[in-house]
């Protein structure tokens, strides 16, 4: 009878322990190490990416810093991600090149103990935890036809200028370009070309070129890509079809701004890729600290930008794409 308080003793220490450890994980660790490794640090959208990245680190007491390839190559990402490892960081967020071609080198990466969280462009699941993704994969390909078939007053040839003919996010959005096409109300809308300008900026002014001169009939073209659908306006606002042949897809408001003021473009599409870069290092933070493990159902806060939940498949959703044209494109400087 006398053991009974000793037991009880020992059984409260220990549920006292373990709440707090669980209250532990609720607080993000301060000092961790994360690499933002976007898919070429040359492009503005990526530089807007991890400047997010790099803000909220700021905020969290991260040490964070951003490297890169300077171009988009399947491969280029590959040594960036072996020095993740070397150096012990405790997190990488990538923007991968390629789905599947980098995911060896993941693999080892989260066998070493780095949290692994994609952003913008997915590698296949088995190569990171957490997919932050900009907005739903099939509500940014439907809408971009959408706007288009709008613009076109839904008839003619379009076409879709993309950037490489690997990347993970350009492929899934123009499947569901094509499945939105099938509908009764495109009937008259034809796409003739999917041209790919590499995400390089020449590369996409002379594809926009050829477009414009192989088919006569054109009357539309997307662009999922900020340096693709730049290059695209910047080839149109000097040609006679300026104003004629219809150029939407996902741009940044900075870059697209000249272009919709001077009437080469009507609107255009995207989110806010600060956020994209945010929310990531929020959530590579969190699994870091082991707020979250990753699976369906957990949540998590990210700052000014709330709380999130982590859906199928490690996918966690920014929001809906956002529309700029002449009446709101002044209020965003990005």
């Amino acid at each position: 009878m006398k053991k009974r308080p000793i037991v009880l003793s020992a059984l409260t220490l220990a549920l006292g322990l373990g709440a707090a450890s669980l209250a532990q994980t609720t607080v993000l660790k301060k000092g961790l190490k994360i690499t933002l490794l976007p898919k070429n640090i040359n492009n503005p959208y990526n530089v807007t990416e991890t400047q997010g990245g790099l803000d909220a680190a700021k905020e969290i007491g991260a040490v964070a810093k951003v490297v890169g390839p300077s171009d988009a190559g399947a491969s280029s990402q590959v040594s960036y991600i072996n020095t993740a490892i070397a150096q012990r960081q405790n997190a990488l967020i990538l923007a991968a090149n390629d789905a599947n071609a980098l995911l060896p080198y993941l693999k080892r990466a989260m066998q070493s103990g780095v949290k692994i969280v994609t952003m913008d462009s997915d590698t296949a699941p088995e190569g990171r935890t957490i997919f932050i993704n900009q907005a739903n994969s099939e509500g940014i390909g439907r809408a971009q036809v959408q706007l288009l078939g709008k613009l076109t007053n839904y008839t003619g040839d379009i076409a879709i200028l993309s950037a490489t003919p690997n990347a993970t996010n350009q492929n899934t959005w123009i499947k569901w370009m094509q499945e939105e096409l099938k509908l009764p109300k495109y009937k008259n809308m034809k796409l003739v070309k999917i041209a790919y300008g590499n995400d390089d900026d020449q590369k996409s002014f002379t594809e926009m070129q050829g477009l414009i001169q192989a088919y006569p009939n054109l009357k539309g073209v997307i662009s999922p890509t900020t340096v693709g659908i730049s290059a695209g306006a910047r080839y149109l606002s000097t040609s006679p079809l300026k104003g004629k042949v219809a150029l939407t897809g996902l741009g940044t408001p900075n870059q697209m701004k000249q272009f919709v003021k001077d009437g080469t473009v009507t609107a255009f599409q995207l989110w806010n890729p600060g956020d994209v870069g945010y929310l990531a290092t929020y959530a590579a933070a969190a699994l870091a600290s082991g707020q979250i493990t990753g699976k369906t159902g957990d949540t998590f806060t990210a700052g000014k930008l709330g709380k999130y939940t982590i859906g199928a498949n490690g996918e966690v959703v920014l929001g809906p794409p956002y529309t700029f044209d002449k009446a709101n494109i002044d209020k965003f400087n990005f």
